[in-house]
């Protein structure tokens, strides 16, 4: 194998992290320094340095810009998150959080989970827009992540993904796993978890498909990936394979998805609750430009 492939295999750590190490001449066979595309073989002596461990991550409480607040009481606090936002902090992430902002604003979350993620129960992508939930109280914290778990969670997605889905009405039943050759991607993998995607298109125009989804499991880049693997990629989705002409002629740089609306059994009464989000400006005008052309 591979030095980076055969080493993240061992290590447990990802092709990328593997490269660094071996880019810094830290990865030595029978005594001589290797790079990441040399190979390995049986019966060779590997030694390995490893990097001193990573400083830990932080929130920093910076305001966010379109950050809306939906709900809150005082176990839950539902957000509107606006693209260009990740959820929490994450290594090379710089950009502004959901977290954060939450901070920011004197909004108070759960001590539960890692330190930069405390309160967080469910993730949405820098780039998709909508509603989310970030758990007050640590009962709701734990009611949610539970719910999550059990998929007793309703959510909602609307998409306009290129081309014509047939049929129109389906389920996508496909596992997910890292990219082997791009940790930054995700793939339909048979080595990956399993992932359920129900869809429905609700109108069709000459390029493109208006879809409503209803994600079954929660996997990172689903909807995206699974689109894509039926070669029906969410327009405006470049990373995974969408065309950037007719991005570019819909005013879109980063994939239209919108998580629409979001429903889940309230953990302070078990009353089931719905929270709904509109489509931001740039999702909005990019539907109606596809509605004029029919």
């Amino acid at each position: 194998m591979r030095v980076d492939a055969g080493l993240a295999k061992l290590l447990g750590l990802s092709r990328t992290a593997v490269a660094a190490i071996a880019d810094a001449d830290d990865v030595l066979v029978d005594g001589r320094v290797v790079g990441k595309s040399d190979r390995l073989t049986a019966g060779s002596m590997l030694e390995i340095t490893l990097p001193a461990p990573p400083q830990p991550i932080t929130v920093q409480a910076i305001p966010v810009e379109g950050l809306k607040i939906i709900h809150e009481d005082d176990d839950i606090i539902v957000v509107d998150k606006p693209v260009g936002v990740a959820v929490h902090p994450s290594p090379g992430w710089t950009g502004p959080t959901v977290v954060g902002g939450l901070a920011a604003a004197g909004h108070r979350v759960a001590t539960s989970g890692a330190a930069e993620r405390q309160g967080v129960v469910h993730r949405l992508d820098v780039g998709t827009t909508g509603v989310m939930v970030v758990a007050k109280s640590e009962s709701a914290y734990s009611a949610l992540k539970h719910a999550f778990k059990e998929r007793t969670v309703d959510k909602v997605y609307h998409a306009i993904v290129q081309g014509h889905p047939d049929p129109i009405k389906g389920t996508i039943d496909a596992p997910i796993d890292r990219h082997p050759k791009h940790d930054y991607k995700f793939a339909v993998m048979n080595s990956g978890k399993p992932s359920i995607t129900h869809y429905e298109v609700i109108e069709a125009f000459r390029a493109a498909s208006f879809v409503e989804v209803h994600l079954e499991t929660g996997r990172t880049h689903q909807i995206r990936v699974h689109f894509s693997a039926l070669h029906h990629p969410c327009v405006g989705d470049l990373t995974y394979g969408a065309d950037p002409t007719l991005a570019k002629r819909l005013g879109v740089t980063r994939q239209w998805l919108h998580a629409r609306q979001l429903g889940f059994h309230h953990p302070a009464d078990g009353q089931w609750v719905t929270f709904t989000s509109d489509y931001p400006d740039d999702l909005a005008q990019a539907l109606e430009k596809l509605r004029e052309e029919g």
